[in-house]
């Protein structure tokens, strides 16, 4: 059969391809004469073959998401659960096996016009050569691509499925009941259907944005003051200043954000006591820190000021070290004095090396739930927590939290984390782009 290839046209060429479309492997082992690979890609068509059955059986599952049998036992029930999951490990293992296909069509073509160029067939025996001193590299990345596939990819398909399908409780919570598709219902109930659920999305998302502007604003502020105060200061114990304005970054957040909530409490915190204790104020003019909304929305900001400015404390105090020193010295012979010589010359030089910094510290600002969780657990309370459970320093994450493990109303957190990933998404991949890592291919 090889021999109707000699022609080298284009109706061989076309045999090629539609060979190679009909069955992988084909055209390798019918025109090309590479019965290994060949082999190789006819088995894998032909597992997918064999189980096909179940293939499509998961996927009707994942449409149908399974029917309610209230008369059978609850093990004995459909899961739509385990059915959405099934379907997209499916889905993901057919993505692989399309990528597969297109690879081996490819192959057959390249293989035909190598024999187009030389004249010759390549032997099994250099296909079989070829291949081990190529593979390594594809060996080296398949774990890699089959754990982000399975264990990235896919939960993140189910978490955003999730946001349109009525799972929630009491109703629709597997085993016990099925969970059903309701498109963009979910969506609408958040941005306009629903005036309760409207009206706390509103204020929690744009409470997020305050909080993470302002926590990496004064952060990134207070961290470039004591860097700038700790560099031109001459003090022989500035060293150890400096270190213990490294402690509040070297504790875990959570104990820094339990110890403070427990200072900060209105009733018995130990600020209040002492401000009373001082004949500062009295037990009837508390300092409301954490139980009136507004101002326990400052106190998160100030307390994350004081564990979080350490962090851009020592990053600038890096940065600074790379500034030309005979800039400084021309600065001071022109005549400039410290103030100008900071922001003429220390601040854009600082702000233009951390910038992509600054933007991740605000993204991670946006989903920064162990500030708000273990210092007011979004407490105090608001007109709607009751309906909701979006309490008053609620930011989108800490609300997620709520709604999953207070409320189980799974199909509305999803919606949350569905649009926390649109607007962070933006953000990641810019700052990965803008890396030298990413435009030149390393470090």
């Amino acid at each position: 059969m090889a021999k109707e290839l000699v022609a080298r046209d284009g109706s061989s060429k076309k045999k090629v391809l539609v060979t190679s479309v009909i069955f992988m492997g084909l055209s390798h082992m019918i025109w090309l004469k590479q019965y290994v690979k060949g082999a190789f890609f006819a088995l894998i068509e032909i597992l997918m073959l064999i189980f096909s059955p179940k293939i499509v059986t998961a996927i009707k599952n994942l449409i149908t998401l399974g029917d309610p049998h209230p008369e059978l036992p609850i093990k004995q029930r459909d899961n739509s659960l385990f059915m959405m999951i099934d379907g997209f490990i499916v889905l993901a293992l057919i993505f692989v096996f399309v990528l597969i296909y297109i690879i081996s069509v490819r192959s057959a073509l390249k293989e035909y016009k190598s024999y187009c160029t030389n004249g010759r067939f390549e032997s099994n025996k250099n296909v079989i050569s070829n291949l081990a001193d190529n593979a390594f590299p594809v060996v080296g990345l398949i774990p890699m691509i089959i754990l982000v596939l399975f264990l990235v990819v896919v939960p993140l398909l189910f978490s955003a499925a999730v946001a349109f399908t009525d799972y929630s409780s009491p109703d629709h919570i597997a085993p016990n009941n099925t969970i059903n598709w309701v498109g963009l219902e979910n969506f609408k109930a958040l941005f306009g259907g629903d005036a309760t659920w409207t009206g706390a999305f509103g204020r929690v998302a744009v409470w997020t944005v305050v909080w993470a502007f302002f926590a990496t604003l004064t952060c990134y502020a207070g961290g470039m003051v004591m860097a700038v105060i700790f560099n031109e200061s001459k003090l022989k114990i500035t060293p150890m200043f400096r270190s213990i304005c490294i402690l509040p970054y070297a504790v875990p957040t959570v104990v820094t954000m339990l110890v403070w909530q427990n200072l900060l409490n209105g009733s018995f915190g130990t600020i209040n006591r002492t401000l009373i204790a001082l004949g500062l104020m009295d037990s009837s003019t508390v300092i409301p820190w954490l139980s009136d909304p507004s101002f326990a929305k400052f106190t998160c900001i100030l307390i994350n000021l004081w564990a979080g400015f350490p962090y851009f404390m020592l990053l600038t105090m890096g940065t600074m070290t790379s500034i030309n020193p005979d800039i400084f010295e021309a600065a001071k012979i022109d005549g400039a004095n410290s103030v100008q010589t900071f922001f003429h010359i220390t601040l854009p030089n600082i702000v233009y090396q951390t910038a992509p910094l600054i933007i991740m510290s605000f993204t991670h600002n946006i989903n920064n739930f162990g500030a708000i969780f273990f210092l007011t657990g979004g407490n105090p309370k608001v007109a709607d927590s009751t309906v909701t459970y979006a309490k008053g320093t609620d930011i989108i994450v800490t609300w997620i939290y709520n709604l999953t493990i207070n409320m189980q109303k799974y199909n509305y957190a999803a919606v949350l984390a569905v649009c926390i990933f649109i607007v962070l998404a933006p953000f990641a991949i810019w700052n990965f782009k803008n890396t030298k890592s990413f435009k030149d291919g390393e470090m």
